[in-house]
């Protein structure tokens, strides 16, 4: 099955939950909001640069992916993993194979915020000049960097072939 074939729930989050579900929640629908925008859409042009400095919906997810590894795997859990020096897609990304990167990295994430036990504690270490951060932190960091490239996924994929909305 491929990815256009298989879409998340795009509803907004109606929780009612401690601060970790509600983070969760808020994330987990942004995640989708971003993957949705892969589908239906011809493969090149997702590939395709929308804008003069070169993103495109697929580079936006392999970068996401990154970010979701960078900062949960690597930083916070301390996990000694390789992480990509860029986020350039290569002949060998597709879109089948960057969602579904994609979900794994933020299944990772998922699993790292449901063992912390306080939000409040910081990471292993950190991917900027600052002491490691907390949880909470990384959370709220994550919403607001996936919310901002969900609205570049918008852009550029109405651009596209003009679908808009999730």
């Amino acid at each position: 099955m491929t990815n256009s074939e298989v879409r998340g729930d795009v509803r907004p989050p109606d929780v009612e939950g401690d601060e970790r579900t509600t983070l969760l929640a808020f994330l987990r629908y942004l995640r989708e909001a971003v993957v949705a925008k892969t589908y239906g859409a011809p493969e090149e042009a997702l590939r395709r640069p929308g804008v003069a400095s070169g993103t495109s919906v697929l580079g936006l997810l392999k970068h996401l992916t990154e970010v979701e590894r960078g900062w949960f795997a690597w930083a916070y859990a301390g996990e000694d993993i390789a992480l990509a020096e860029d986020d350039a897609l290569t002949p060998q990304d597709t879109a089948d194979s960057l969602v579904a990167a994609y979900r794994a990295a933020a299944a990772h994430s998922d699993a790292i915020v449901v063992t912390c036990d306080d939000l409040n504690r910081p990471g292993a270490r950190s991917l900027r000049e600052t002491a490691p951060p907390s949880m909470r932190w990384i959370l709220v960091h994550m919403i607001e960097e996936t919310a901002r490239h969900a609205g570049h996924a918008d852009i550029l994929r109405e651009r596209i072939d003009g679908a808009v909305g999730r």
